[in-house]
């Protein structure tokens, strides 16, 4: 790892917090934590560096991971769709994405590719169930503020135009 990556990479869970806690979309992932409760969130997400470019979430790969961005940018994409429904969105710091992998093993919806250098915090499904044994009213609220992130983001899809042919 170089030395920019490196970094990158040294992000703690203090900053990511509080990207988190200040975005300001109609979609953020907005759980009810006393301080306490952000700090016991934190210990169980992993920090990864991300390259301009690189991939994040492959469409149609199984994977049970949810990521919170903590640096840089992100860009959400399908192939194999209808001419102009490729880009779905470009995620800021303290955005959520890969929450459906929270709720079901199904194939990812969606590709996620950083769009420069990145700094992602993953919550993987062995470190979420180990939260609702330990922390189940921190991991009780991360699956409500998740759930509604799906909602929205939902919601926002079904008021978007269709692209025309």
């Amino acid at each position: 790892m170089n030395g920019a990556n490196a970094e990158w990479l040294t992000m703690d869970t203090t900053e990511l917090i509080h990207v988190i806690q200040t975005l300001n979309t109609e979609d953020a992932f907005r759980p009810r934590f006393d301080a306490g409760q952000w700090r016991a969130f934190a210990q169980y997400l992993t920090p990864h560096a991300l390259k301009s470019g690189e991939s994040l979430v492959a469409q149609g790969e199984r994977d049970r991971t949810v990521y919170f961005l903590g640096r840089g940018s992100l860009q959400v994409y399908v192939t194999g769709g209808p001419p102009g429904a490729a880009r779905l969105a470009l995620l800021r710091p303290g955005a959520l994405c890969g929450e459906p992998g929270l709720f079901a093993d199904v194939p990812r919806m969606a590709s996620v590719e950083a769009m420069g250098p990145c700094t992602v915090f993953a919550l993987s499904l062995p470190r979420f169930e180990e939260m609702a044994v330990r922390a189940p009213a921190v991991a009780l609220e991360v699956t409500r503020a998740a759930g509604a992130v799906m909602v929205q983001r939902a919601r926002i899809n079904l008021t978007r135009p269709m692209p025309s042919v």
